[in-house]
């Protein structure tokens, strides 16, 4: 009996100290941001997709330019082959794959070059809406808002929101 008594004892001990934990938490005032509708949505993730676009355009179009010289450098040597002297191939063949070299190392710039960039603009994103985030919370009282859950409920997602301000909002200055 007196196990039974002191089990409930601490059942009704934790269940008053839990008591006023759980009422804090129901007054407390959560909210929930989905960043990566930030970063695909917001009107300043949109504007740094068509700088990056626009900032890299040429030189993704001389990427394609070179990789349609190098196809055609390929179906000429594969076409012509047989009638050209040995001398010749080899000349081609060594052109071909200096070209080939080449390429696939401006290819590789170009995708180091346009990740670093992506990252800095993306920062940037993350940073105005950081400043728009802690300003809907200050303004509206809320004690925590939460960016990137397992599962967030619709009630406290505030996307909509932060996406909103970011379009209405100032790019920082440079």
């Amino acid at each position: 009996m007196s196990h039974r008594f002191h089990l409930l004892a601490v059942a009704a001990l934790a269940a008053c100290l839990a008591a006023p934990a759980a009422s804090a938490l129901a007054q407390s005032k959560i909210g929930f941001v989905n960043t990566e509708r930030i970063l695909r949505d917001s009107a300043p993730a949109q504007r740094a997709q068509k700088k990056l676009e626009a900032e890299f355009a040429k030189r993704s179009q001389d990427l394609q330019k070179s990789e349609e010289q190098l196809r055609r450098m390929q179906e000429s040597l594969d076409k012509n082959t047989m009638t050209m002297s040995e001398a010749q191939r080899r000349e081609k063949e060594r052109e071909f794959a200096d070209l080939s070299r080449d390429l696939q190392r401006r290819r590789r710039e170009f995708s180091e070059d346009l990740n670093q960039r992506k990252n800095e603009e993306l920062a940037n994103v993350i940073d105005q809406a950081n400043r728009v985030i802690r300003q809907i919370a200050e303004k509206e009282n809320y004690d925590i808002i939460f960016q990137d859950a397992v599962y967030a409920s619709p009630r406290i997602d505030i996307t909509d929101k932060v996406i909103q301000a970011l379009a209405t909002a100032k790019p920082p200055a440079k």
